[in-house]
């Protein structure tokens, strides 16, 4: 009789991620052509028993990843643990059939997960509504009515110019360990390759832009997500789930509640930038757009990472020091939420460690049942460059190329809030050529400084 367990979710994601030999970009092109025409039916579900990062070639498979976001929010997944093996067999062997059936029975399982008593998850108090939101924060100050500043349009054409150099360096590496990013480029301190714009990242926040024009602050979550029903023709993740919802009649919060394993994960973090620079000064208004935009397509910590960014990006603009910076945003988060307790808990590790490579030998081993797309190791990634890069954009890079993660998100993020503190380096800025490229009709081919004269003048509408 076999007695043997079966691997857990996220030892199965951990090893794939630590086997992976990145795919060296300086010689092998990105795949976000294939994107084009999003798979369904049968595609769809190979593609979620093996996956390739678009940018990067990173391996992953979704539904292991289901199951270990499930294990990171305090439920008991052995009934789906023990089917992921299989699984992952008859996808290699093609066994469509076979596969459908056992597809099927894992996803009834996941979504049948017990909460598991007493899991240190169901400790913390996560409100979801703003104003459940708004009273459980401990801001230091109030926001102040519409702070002038000189450069205003500069200062977020800065911070576009670094939001975007970050992610077009950030996902040729995306998705790789450290370990594998250091064996094959080393350290790595400028474009690995011509730099590329197109992600699924900004597509959201153009798309806040287009809303925000039409109905300025007044905007609703629902009133976004019939705008990504309009013009975003796929997801990944809980971006993914949240369009599958929306197609089906399920508007905000549920759209973001129903049956999403990724509510935790960092497709909102990722995208708060632009809620800073729409209340540049403003954090309790960038915090407050930021729920609106993440109620989309995630819930409880997974909000709170785009509370987070929004509000470092809106703080950019009064303070010039990260380390005060990163502290001082903590207090428009819930102060009882799991997120501010990881983010309080990284920053501790960060002040007690002599250099970033110490502090995240550490992070990475506190973070490793948490897979690479989630938004608490991103977190660390994005405090360990804020924190020790100093300000300096290239150092700070630098440091996120070696934490690895979702390093287009997190330089994207970084790149922000530096670019808004200071002028980007001409040697990031000046290869984008002004064009940010996505695949959104429409807007294939935008200018980075029309963008930002567009944003700022949304920046100061009532």
């Amino acid at each position: 009789m076999n007695t043997t367990e079966p691997k857990k979710a996220w030892q199965i994601d951990r090893e794939l991620r630590l086997g992976a030999i990145p795919v060296d970009r300086r010689t092998n092109p990105s795949h976000w052509e294939e994107m084009a025409a999003f798979p369904r039916g049968d595609d769809l579900m190979m593609l979620f028993w093996d996956a390739r990062v678009p940018g990067s070639g990173a391996p992953e498979i979704p539904y292991v990843e289901m199951v270990q976001s499930m294990h990171n929010r305090g439920y008991d997944v052995r009934a789906p643990e023990a089917l992921l093996s299989e699984g992952m067999r008859l996808a290699k062997e093609k066994k469509i059939g076979e596969l459908r059936v056992l597809t099927s029975r894992l996803l009834d399982a996941l979504f049948s997960c017990p909460k598991i008593a007493g899991h240190p998850y169901w400790s913390y108090s996560h409100p979801e509504t703003w104003p459940d939101i708004q009273a459980a924060m401990k801001p230091p100050f109030p926001d102040p009515d519409h702070p002038l500043f000189e450069n205003l349009e500069s200062r977020i054409h800065q911070g576009w110019l670094g939001q975007l150099a970050g992610g077009a360096f950030g996902t040729c590496i995306e998705g790789y360990h450290t370990r594998a990013i250091q064996k094959i480029y080393g350290d790595i301190d400028g474009y690995i390759t011509q730099p590329e714009t197109m992600n699924d990242d900004v597509v959201y926040e153009l798309v806040l832009l287009d809303v925000f024009e039409q109905k300025r602050r007044k905007f609703t979550s629902s009133d976004l997500a019939l705008e990504w029903v309009r013009q975003i023709p796929f997801g990944w993740s809980a971006e993914w789930v949240a369009l599958e919802n929306l197609w089906a009649g399920i508007l905000p919060p549920e759209s973001a509640s129903f049956r999403n394993p990724y509510s935790d994960w960092i497709g909102a973090q990722m995208r708060g930038m632009v809620c800073g620079m729409l209340a540049p000064g403003r954090p309790t208004e960038a915090a407050r757009l930021a729920h609106t935009d993440a109620s989309i397509s995630h819930c409880a910590n997974g909000i709170y990472g785009e509370i987070y960014s929004a509000v470092l990006v809106a703080l950019a603009f009064v303070n010039n020091d990260p380390r005060e910076l990163v502290r001082l945003g903590l207090g428009w988060l819930p102060q009882k939420s799991e997120y501010f307790a990881v983010a309080e808990e990284c920053l501790n590790v960060l002040a007690a460690q002599p250099d970033y490579r110490r502090a995240w030998a550490v992070l990475d081993k506190r973070f490793e049942e948490y897979n690479w797309i989630h938004s608490y190791p991103n977190l660390a990634a994005d405090l360990l460059a804020l924190w020790f890069g100093r300000g300096d954009l290239t150092e700070s890079f630098k440091i996120l190329a070696y934490a690895g993660m979702d390093v287009d998100c997190n330089a994207g993020l970084v790149g922000n809030i530096l670019g808004v503190i200071s002028q980007v380096p001409e040697k990031w800025s000046a290869p984008l050529n002004d064009l940010l490229e996505t695949y959104l009709p429409g807007k294939e081919r935008l200018s980075i400084r029309e963008l930002a004269s567009r944003t700022a003048h949304l920046s100061q509408a009532d």
